[in-house]
């Protein structure tokens, strides 16, 4: 059976991992953008603009080295952690991931998913937040955690389906959302552009 492709603008080995699982063929797309927040920006804005200009980025990319469209549809995501209003990107070292960390031990955060997909000259968007609940956490546990190199690519220094699912007490929201792409809601978004992973009638 041949499988619908869809293009991925996005290095993630999880995103990849999850459109795989939906039985999409999956056609990576280089997306370099600038990520740093606007000052007065609150996490729905950027974590909804950060998607949007990974999107266009890719469809720039594809077009300088394509006479055409894409043929399939073009899947970007952005995923940030928020904690009181305070972005939490991808830490830029093992003291800012600590930092975060402590942040977040024994609190309540946010994680927000925001998906674009392309096709067709149409752009459809979705946003996905979670809420977590995080165990207190000892120094201890923290240095051990950052040993693993785990928390250095991952929005809030975390990876929920790694080492780091340990400390989450619960969750409400969407588990492949805090991975950083929401099955639910690009599955919705692809379903506009025709797609659908199974055939479920």
């Amino acid at each position: 059976m041949n499988l619908p492709s869809v293009y991925l603008a996005s290095g993630s080995p999880r995103r990849y991992e999850i459109l795989r699982n939906l039985g999409y063929q999956v056609v990576r797309v280089p997306a370099q953008i600038d990520e740093t927040s606007y000052p007065t920006e609150n996490a729905n804005e950027y974590v909804q603009r950060m998607a949007q200009m990974k999107n266009e980025a890719a469809i720039d990319t594809w077009l300088q080295n394509h006479p055409q469209q894409p043929e399939f549809p073009l899947i970007s995501a952005d995923t940030t952690v928020s904690l009181n209003n305070l972005i939490l990107s991808k830490p830029t070292s093992t003291d800012d991931a600590a930092h975060m960390l402590k942040l977040l031990s024994g609190q309540q955060h946010q994680v927000l998913t925001a998906v674009c997909v392309y096709w067709q000259h149409q752009t459809y968007h979705a946003l996905q937040t979670s809420t977590v609940s995080f165990a207190p956490l000892t120094p201890q546990q923290i240095a051990a955690y950052i040993a693993t190199g785990e928390p250095l690519d991952k929005a809030g220094a975390y990876g929920i389906q790694g080492f780091g699912g340990v400390f989450i007490e619960h969750i409400s929201g969407s588990f492949t959302g805090i991975m950083g792409l929401p099955v639910y809601e690009t599955s919705q978004l692809l379903s506009q552009c025709g797609y659908t992973p199974f055939p479920i009638p």
